[in-house]
């Protein structure tokens, strides 16, 4: 079936006059009814009728041409995001942890946009995923161009470049016994339940590592996947809890404690696939996160 005969169908449909479908097609009537007369025959069924000096759909017609319609924006519309993509522009899909969301995210976002004003860019931001795991396995399946989030060992398909750091600290209630200390050592912290990552988490194995190294585990009040759900809990002085410092700890009824013995910083990946080609866009934004990442040196969270 061939795609001008099917935009010379809709065309007519629209016009219901030969002559003036015709003058808008840049064609000949003839060549215009030679057409549609190949399109019906090729259907069986008749699409038009005649009605006075007009033409009108018949009842095939107008069910054709639903489709029809419907069938040629969608491949325009993909033709046209294709074009964008080729000439760096058009959407790009993004998914990151909740973490990054208040403020780092928003500021490499705005920082592309500054360095690219003239770009027609829409951005397709996703922190529905809580866990690095399941956003790295999510960009795997190409559902998004790149993620952000923590490096997991094991996966040789994904590049990791280094955008971002956290410190990780304990907080408190404030009115609890340890938030009259400044800072605090891990072992200070051993006689109070605790809230932890779930074994999941990429955190969940950083601060099992630090309880090893010295020698002694808490115990467990509760698992949690977000950093902003174990703050939560604790400003309800439910536990406390070693977590790493994003911004808005400051706006909640928590003491944040710096921690002095073992010190972990938390570090955030730019992550996207290897081997595989990106369009323009996506490698005119990596080069943004990078270049934006070494004027910070190092884009402290918190």
């Amino acid at each position: 079936m061939n795609l001008f005969h099917l935009r010379y169908f809709v065309t007519l449909a629209k016009t219901e006059h030969y002559s003036k479908a015709a003058d808008i097609l840049s064609i000949t009537q003839p060549s215009l009814s030679y057409a549609i007369s190949t399109l019906e025959s090729e259907l069986g069924v008749k699409l038009f009728e005649k009605h006075g000096r007009n033409i009108v759909l018949t009842k095939y017609g107008k069910r054709f041409y639903n489709d029809v319609e419907d069938v040629l924006n969608k491949l325009d519309n993909a033709v046209r995001d294709m074009k964008l993509a080729a000439t760096g522009e058009g959407e790009l899909n993004i998914a990151f942890l909740r973490t990054l969301g208040t403020d780092y995210i928003p500021t490499i976002v705005r920082g592309f946009k500054e360095l690219h004003p003239e770009k027609k860019v829409l951005f397709n931001l996703s922190c529905e995923l809580s866990l690095s795991v399941d956003i790295l396995e999510a960009l795997t399946q190409r559902k998004y161009d790149m993620v952000f989030c923590s490096k997991i060992s094991n996966r040789p398909l994904i590049d990791f470049t280094p955008v971002a750091v956290q410190d990780l600290v304990v907080i408190v209630h404030k009115d609890h016994p340890l938030a009259a200390l400044d800072s605090i050592e891990l072992k200070d912290t051993l006689k109070y339940p605790q809230i932890i990552f779930k074994k999941k988490s990429g955190l969940r194995h950083i601060i099992d590592d630090m309880f090893q190294s010295i020698n002694a585990y808490p115990e467990i009040l509760c698992e949690i996947e977000e950093d902003h759900v174990g703050a939560g809990l604790v400003a309800k002085n439910f536990g406390i809890m070693v977590a790493p410092k994003f911004d808005g700890l400051g706006q909640m009824d928590v003491k944040v404690l710096p921690l002095t013995h073992p010190t972990y910083k938390r570090y955030f990946y730019m992550a996207i696939l290897k081997d595989v080609y990106h369009p323009p866009l996506v490698e005119e934004f990596k080069k943004s996160v990078i270049e934006q990442s070494k004027n910070k040196k190092e884009f402290k969270l918190g």
